[in-house]
């Protein structure tokens, strides 16, 4: 597996990018780039799991492994998600089963560094480097509206 990094610079207060990622609103028109449609199901408490959806049912489930609002989130993928239900981990599962996915937001002044690293296996890792800076445009965007 391959740790992927992306970063952004942003003109917005630390909780401003926070609340851009995690609000169900803005959560859906940033992940908007890897599937339109894409949502989550979660309580968003640590240690709890969490569903990262497609509109027809497909997804992954993972672990909220650490969150310090406004610093720092970590998901601990764990499996696949069909029609609607968690699935046994199989083989394919297994080859990322553990990978992590993680954004952290570091304050410097008027500005805000937004890095997010995921974890990949190879056959996605050119897919993950094209649409995850585009995601992180948006949540620029969307952090930056109003200033």
């Amino acid at each position: 597996m391959e740790t992927l990094e992306f970063k952004i610079r942003i003109k917005a207060p630390a909780q401003k990018v926070w609340d851009v990622l995690w609000n169900d609103e803005t959560y859906r028109k940033w992940t908007s780039v890897f599937c339109e449609g894409s949502h989550t199901i979660s309580t968003w408490n640590e240690g709890d799991k969490i569903h990262f959806m497609t509109p027809s049912g497909e997804g992954m489930y993972s672990i909220i492994e650490t969150k310090t609002p406004n610093e720092y989130m970590a998901f601990k993928h764990i499996g696949e998600i069909k029609d609607f239900k968690e699935q046994p981990l199989d083989e394919e599962t297994k080859k990322w089963s553990g990978a992590m996915e993680t954004y952290r937001l570091i304050e410097d002044g008027e500005f805000t560094d937004l890095i997010a690293r995921n974890d990949s296996v190879e056959k996605y890792v050119d897919y993950f480097k094209d649409v995850f800076p585009r995601g992180l445009e948006v949540v620029k965007e969307l952090s930056e509206e109003g200033k």
